[in-house]
């Protein structure tokens, strides 16, 4: 852009003047021109000679208008092309900036999409394991669909420009967008499985998998059932998730609202202080007892003494035998939330154990899951490290009524509950659906298992090709092609070289480089037997295999491999 800003601003003003200035004109000949009547005018002249004379101007005046008016027009287009060009999208061609992606996002090379998928592809078989349906939203939702639903964590949606239409924000979860969906389509009951982007404003922290826009894996079960049940499958589906992957130790901490509820009631906190008292207490995986009991204190104004009592459970953690513990509680027996909470954690690690998760699974009063839609149990699975993460509290379990150190946490990698009251919300009768429902958190994973191939120099294959075709010698590019296309129409998977002459050993070297195991070597003496070669990469031993049988030796080979 050659022109300045000020001097493009100068030549808007010049120009708006002009546009200002004729449209003045046109406005002072409108109101000076004859009416047309049939009055004398002031120098005696006749009505009739008057409009005679009036009819002969009106062409001549009709004509400047026009051009007055193209003038106009004209003027303007200029006003709106320095507009553009003041402020226009296209970036000046001799302005240097940084190719980069926007914050909290990445790219993914092949290396990283084929670990994903592998990743994603077990999640799913998972999923499936337990009889879930796929179903997909849209990336973005109504504003009003989403707001009201996250708490705290509200401001971190993000919001659409508004485009003179409806008023639009990226989903931040999945759990949202199914609940309306299950009320727009006045379904009562489903087990589905939703694998999508979200979009959140966020601090973000790539190194620990934390993005602005990042994939969730959901499972959720809606209806009507029996207290605990479909909890309890929800809980196992973390655990086989956990496992296949064979991402490290872990454990799935429990709690439930109604209890968390009860207990801050217990303790004095205020009805009314019970959710942003939820918020801090979610803090607490990331920041020490210390500085959340200064939030709750400091900033949400609440009494140094409930701050304290609620301090005194937070730090608890077992199995059965805390429940017990618990229900003998003075405070909390006072309080049927918390007796409720309570008997509902019994149950469920009832079922757990049931399932062989004993040793997975632990009490946790510190697990808040600041969400506001939750209403009974919640989960949450971590993988567990030698050394606490940074700023991690230091936690004690109960075990046979005595105090043990527990294992120091490396970070979330699931999380979920039931949201029985969400579904209602966008029911226009306010008819509830109960469900529960788990989310996987895939990109810590992701960070895990990548991390751990690059220590390891792991190299993985980024596709899936069988069978390389390729050519001794020059002139056999249409004998390549012609092998090809019988190797595609019989299902497997085969590439070649774009080029027509290649040299084979750049040929071979490229299998090995991807990791093609078969490759079919083309030569005239063999052609004119009927003959190929067939070559394993990896022993680099050659076969001759007619070529009507090609097909079928190259799946029995794979099938051997």
């Amino acid at each position: 852009m050659s022109d300045t800003r000020e001097q493009i601003l100068d030549q808007i003003k010049v120009q708006g003047d002009l546009v200002r200035q004729l449209k003045a004109a046109k406005e002072s000949k409108e109101k000076t021109a004859p009416s047309g009547g049939g009055r004398a005018s002031s120098a005696g002249v006749p009505a009739l000679e008057q409009q005679k004379q009036h009819q002969k101007q009106q062409p001549e005046q009709q004509q400047q208008e026009q051009e007055q008016l193209h003038q106009i027009d004209e003027e303007v287009a200029r006003l709106l092309a320095l507009k553009a060009k003041l402020g226009g999208d296209a970036p000046p061609t001799n302005q240097k900036f940084t190719l980069k992606t926007p914050k909290g996002t990445r790219d993914y090379g092949p290396q990283q999409m084929t670990l994903r998928q592998g990743v994603l592809d077990k999640i799913v078989q998972v999923f499936k394991r337990h009889g879930g349906e796929a179903i997909d939203t849209p990336v973005f939702e109504l504003k009003e669909v989403l707001t009201g639903k996250y708490g705290e964590d509200s401001k971190l949606i993000y919001d659409l420009k508004d485009q003179g239409g409806e008023i639009l924000s990226m989903r931040y979860d999945l759990t949202v967008p199914l609940a309306r969906y299950l009320a727009m389509n006045k379904i009562s009951s489903i087990k589905r499985y939703h694998i999508a982007k979200v979009y959140r404003r966020d601090n973000p922290a790539m190194t620990k998998g934390r993005y602005r826009e990042f994939y969730q894996c959901d499972f959720d079960i809606a209806g009507i059932y029996d207290p605990m049940l479909a909890d309890a499958e929800c809980v196992k589906i973390v655990a086989e998730i956990l496992d296949t992957l064979d991402i490290g130790d872990y454990v799935i901490k429990l709690n439930h609202r109604q209890l968390l509820d009860g207990m801050f009631q217990a303790c004095g906190v205020p009805a009314d202080s019970f959710r942003t008292i939820c918020s801090a207490v979610d803090k607490l995986d990331k920041s020490p007892w210390a500085d959340v009991r200064k939030e709750m204190v400091e900033e949400k104004g609440l009494d140094e003494a409930a701050a304290d009592r609620i301090g005194e459970y937070v730090r608890l953690s077992g199995g059965a035998e805390l429940v017990e513990q618990l229900l003998a509680d003075a405070q909390l027996k006072a309080v049927p939330n918390a007796v409720k909470g309570l008997e509902g954690m019994q149950l469920l690690l009832k079922y757990c154990s049931l399932f062989g998760l004993d040793k997975r699974v632990r009490f946790d009063l510190s697990l808040a899951r600041g969400l506001d839609y939750y209403t009974g149990v919640i989960y949450e699975g971590v993988l567990l490290g030698e050394s606490a993460a940074v700023g991690s509290p230091v936690k004690t379990s109960q075990q046979n009524g005595e105090q043990a150190n527990e294992p120091a946490t490396v970070g979330s990698v699931a999380g979920g509950g039931r949201y029985d009251n969400l579904v209602g919300m966008f029911d226009p009768r306010g008819k509830a659906v109960p469900c529960v429902g788990v989310s996987i958190g895939v990109e810590r994973i992701f960070s895990v298992l990548e991390a751990r191939a690059t220590a390891s120099g792991l190299k993985l294959r980024t596709s899936d090709v069988e069978t390389y075709v390729a050519s001794a010698h020059k002139g056999l590019h249409e004998q390549r092609l012609k092998v090809l296309n019988q190797l595609w129409d019989a299902g497997i998977k085969a590439e070649h070289s774009y080029k027509l002459n290649p040299k084979l050993l750049v040929q071979l070297q490229h299998c090995e480089e991807h990791q093609i195991p078969l490759v079919v070597v083309l030569g005239d003496a063999e052609l004119a037997q009927g003959l190929v070669k067939l070559r394993e990469v990896t022993t680099r031993q050659e076969t001759n295999v007619k070529l009507e049988e090609l097909p079928a030796e190259i799946r029995r080979r794979l099938q051997t491999a």
